[in-house]
């Protein structure tokens, strides 16, 4: 997978959901919905959108998962270190079901939550990106492929120049559409 080329398989940024960080995730929302809708069809739809600061900058993303987190504030509580521990001792559903009661997730109807989610800021709702979730459009491919799997990315923020200026998103989705068609041909 050396010789492939990054930019041919990235979404180019001007094709991929933006918004500023300060939109509401009901703007995000349609943000990524206008963006879908204006995507080749043939390909799989975005699932995050870019979250770009006053000077357009790309300063983090939301995720589906960021998105429904959102809508339940009581996940702020439960510090994220805890959390890879229950994953990590394999920790059984009956614990996780008392983290829900001590925590009184979901204890809300939804639609008290999705009032509530209405007033939250994008720069609230998304994760910053980290060093690691950027790629050259340089690279090989199987450079970024190992990012996206030892990192465990959805996609990685490809950057061109000295200055890193994001040019596009390079999605795991793409890469496994990529990946297949290589295996079908064998």
């Amino acid at each position: 997978m050396k010789s492939r080329n990054i930019k041919k398989i990235m979404v180019p940024l001007s094709e991929y959901a933006t918004v500023s960080e300060d939109a509401s995730l009901i703007d995000a929302i349609k943000a990524l919905e206008k963006s879908q809708e204006a995507f080749d069809q043939n390909r799989y739809k975005h699932r995050a959108i870019l979250v770009l600061d006053k000077h357009q900058h790309v300063i983090g993303k939301i995720s589906q998962h960021d998105v429904i987190k959102s809508l339940e504030p009581h996940y702020g509580k439960i510090e994220k270190e805890e959390h890879k521990t229950w994953k990590r001792y394999g920790l059984s559903g009956a614990f996780v079901e008392s983290a829900l009661n001590t925590y009184r997730l979901w204890d809300k109807p939804l639609q008290n939550l999705c009032k509530k989610a209405a007033l939250l800021k994008a720069k609230q709702i998304m994760y910053k990106t980290t060093d690691n979730e950027f790629v050259s459009e340089d690279a090989t491919l199987d450079e970024a492929v190992h990012l996206l799997i030892t990192e465990g990315h959805h996609s990685l923020l490809v950057i061109s120049g000295e200055n890193r200026e994001i040019v596009g998103v390079l999605r795991l989705t793409d890469v496994f559409e990529l990946v297949v068609n290589l295996l079908k041909e064998c």
